[in-house]
C-alpha cells in the first residue's frame, strides 16, 4: 500500500522547537514533490512549505518562512518539517502529501496542485503558554 505517516508532534512553549517527519511506505520519493499543510479547528486547511526532487528546491508560505526549514532523507524515505521559534498561531494538526510530477515541477507549485490530495492522520502541534 502507499501511505504517507506523520509524527513528530506535540505541546511546546512559544519560541519552542520541533521537528515532524514524514514517512513513505509503498513507494519512494524519487522525483516527487512533498507538502506540508496544517488545519486548525475552525480554519481551512493552508499550506505550510514544499520540496521537490530531485533537486531539492523549497517553498515556504507566509510565516513559516526563515522559521521552517523542510528537508529529505531519501535513505530513509523521509522528509522533515524543522519548526523553530513557533508561536501560538503554529498551533494546528500538519499533514503531509505527495504527487508525482517529474522533476520540472516547481515547488510553488507543487504545493498547489497537492492541496487536494486525501490527508493522513497528521501530527498534531499545540504551542501554549
Amino acid at each position: 500500500d502507499v501511505q504517507l505517516v506523520e509524527s513528530g508532534g506535540g505541546s511546546v512553549l512559544p519560541g519552542g522547537s520541533l521537528k515532524l517527519s514524514c514517512a513513505a511506505s509503498g513507494f519512494t520519493f524519487e522525483d516527487y514533490s512533498v507538502a506540508w499543510y496544517r488545519q486548525a479547528p475552525g480554519k481551512e486547511r493552508e499550506g505550510v512549505a514544499s520540496i521537490v526532487e530531485p533537486d531539492e528546491s523549497t517553498f515556504y508560505y507566509g510565516s513559516a518562512q526563515g522559521r521552517f526549514t523542510i528537508s529529505i532523507n531519501g535513505a530513509k524515505n523521509t522528509v522533515y518539517l524543522q519548526m523553530n521559534n513557533l508561536r501560538p498561531e503554529d498551533t494546528a494538526a500538519y499533514y503531509c502529501a505527495a504527487g508525482y510530477y517529474g522533476p520540472a515541477m516547481t515547488p510553488d507549485q507543487a504545493i498547489l496542485s497537492l492541496r487536494s490530495k486525501p490527508l493522513g492522520q497528521g501530527t498534531q502541534v499545540v504551542v501554549s503558554s
